[in-house]
């Protein structure tokens, strides 16, 4: 056979047995009231998707229904149902929930107090960032016990569905611990993803792919 002439550059192509893994981030959830703890499931905060986030739900299953998807899994709390509840309905999918993929655990300050130490800038709160490890805030999960059972969790996932693309409905500090895996990055460098945004990793073997970080197109204004 001849050679060619010459060679074009060539977009990503999935080997065979690979999973395309989108990560979903929640939609913005109900805001914290103080004095008003968040109900706890699996000792985590769990509150509703916020009318905002219920409509970012909408506009997140817009976006997604229009391609592929074999199956769609979320976790736990009640804020990644709710938000694929859009999409599975558009798909007439039922979503699986994994337990392993709840958000880290933020201790004493789980019910939505994080987000109060947060906003005034507590000095555990900034040292937690600067250092990046969770357990700095009191009685919190290290980065190495979420990481231990959310990366199981996930590649379970992969090999169920091998030559598949999935839909996984998640939260930030998940999303920020499975791209630190798959780029060797500091483990907050992906932490902050946006609310209802979007981010695809490829499973290819034991190996983790970044493809995506963030996309946000589908809310923008109309």
């Amino acid at each position: 056979m001849a050679e060619p002439s010459s060679y074009r550059q060539h977009r990503f192509s999935a080997p065979p047995g690979a999973t395309e893994v989108v990560l979903v981030r929640h939609g913005e959830s109900a805001p914290a009231t103080p004095g008003a703890p968040f109900p706890l499931v699996d000792g985590h905060g769990d509150p509703p998707l916020a009318p905002e986030g219920l409509e970012q739900a909408v506009r997140l299953g817009e976006r997604l229904a229009v391609g592929r998807v074999d199956a769609i899994y979320v976790t736990s709390l009640q804020r990644t149902a709710q938000t694929a509840a859009p999409l599975a309905a558009h798909l007439g999918l039922t979503p699986g929930v994994e337990r392993d993929l709840r958000e880290v655990y933020l201790g004493e300050w789980e019910g939505g107090l994080y987000r109060q130490k947060a906003a005034q800038a507590d000095p555990v709160f900034l040292r937690a960032i600067t250092e990046e490890r969770w357990d700095v805030i009191p009685g919190a999960e290290s980065h190495e016990a979420l990481r231990a059972r959310v990366l199981p969790a996930l590649r379970a996932i992969a090999q169920r569905h091998r030559d598949g693309r999935v839909v996984v409905v998640v939260h930030g500090g998940v999303i920020g611990c499975i791209l630190a895996e798959a780029t060797g990055s500091r483990p907050f460098a992906f932490v902050g993803a946006d609310n209802a945004s979007i981010s695809t990793v490829v499973a290819v073997g034991e190996r983790w792919v970044l493809r995506s970080f963030n996309d946000t197109n589908h809310l923008a204004p109309r």
